[in-house]
């Protein structure tokens, strides 16, 4: 492969960007012909298509989104640095987090909070769904992915990294004037619940613990989302089983209750990342205090 030229990268970051030759060649001030060229170029020194053409737009490729993906820490590196130098102005770090859709956000924040603390540091979440965020970490749109999921490691080709980063035990919440005054299940006989989805491992754990007492929960609701959870737990009247930290400001309000914690039943979260790409400093630094503090939020 010939020398990569970065004249002809910085061309393909504007096109990326802009998605349109056009107006790309009107920012630049260069001819359409000319850019069209330097773009083809790019392509035959590196050996891969860059885009494909639909309609009257340009699409990236799967190696074009990966080529974009480097193109923008390559240029956004030099801009910072430009500006660091010619007026003084502190670095910053641009970090992009993928979250699971369903995931409490109340943990993510409780997560991203050195980063907030930070003025040297911007940072992005993007939410989807587990399939979503991993294509992201692959195609490098994605530094890290936070999920409540553990993924199926292939020891022999190591891509993934997986770190256990917290866990939370699960409790029983609902609102003060329906607590029993007794554990469970004694006075929880005319109870209605709010309940993970049958097959989540918080359920599985749940149901583990019905059957050591014989207990059969009347189920108002399945829920596989943290936030519509916390909806229903604030406003229906019926008792939850979540992480306390879901709704730790209804606790704290006085409009919900823990009941009582579950005894050794914990939604686990991760932190996924990939060995394909350096890390920025900022998630070593999130990864790290993860390591180092109690794993409970």
């Amino acid at each position: 492969m010939s020398r990569l030229n970065y004249h002809h990268l910085y061309y393909f970051w504007q096109v990326a960007k802009l998605g349109n030759l056009t107006q790309a060649a009107k920012e630049l001030h260069v001819s359409q012909s000319a850019l069209s060229a330097q773009i083809k170029q790019l392509e035959h020194n590196v050996g891969v298509s860059l885009f494909e053409r639909v309609g009257r737009s340009l699409m990236l490729t799967d190696q074009g989104k990966k080529v974009l993906s480097y193109a923008d820490d390559i240029f956004t590196t030099g801009q910072e640095l430009e500006a660091l130098l010619s007026k003084g102005v502190q670095s910053t770090t641009h970090v992009t987090i993928g979250v699971l859709t369903t995931l409490s956000r109340n943990f993510v924040e409780a997560f991203i909070s050195p980063l907030m603390r930070r003025s040297d540091v911007q940072f992005k979440l993007k939410s989807g769904s587990i399939s979503e965020l991993l294509n992201g970490l692959t195609n490098y749109e994605l530094d890290l992915v936070l999920t409540n999921r553990t993924i199926n490691l292939d020891t022999s080709d190591p891509y993934w990294q997986c770190q256990l980063v917290a866990k939370q035990p699960l409790a029983i919440i609902g609102p003060p004037a329906l607590k029993p005054s007794t554990p469970f299940p004694q006075g929880f006989e005319k109870t209605r619940w709010i309940l993970p989805p049958a097959n989540s491992d918080l359920r599985t754990a749940f149901n583990a613990l019905c059957a050591q007492y014989q207990y059969f929960p009347n189920i108002l609701a399945e829920v596989d989302d943290m936030a519509m959870m916390r909806l229903l737990a604030r406003d229906s009247g019926a008792v939850a089983v979540l992480p306390a930290v879901v709704v730790k400001d209804e606790i704290a309000q006085g409009v919900l209750q823990q009941y009582q914690e579950l005894p050794n039943i914990y939604e686990y979260f991760y932190a996924i990342s990939t060995q394909k790409k350096v890390v920025p400093e900022a998630i070593k630094i999130l990864l790290q205090e993860a390591r180092d503090k109690p794993a409970h939020f």
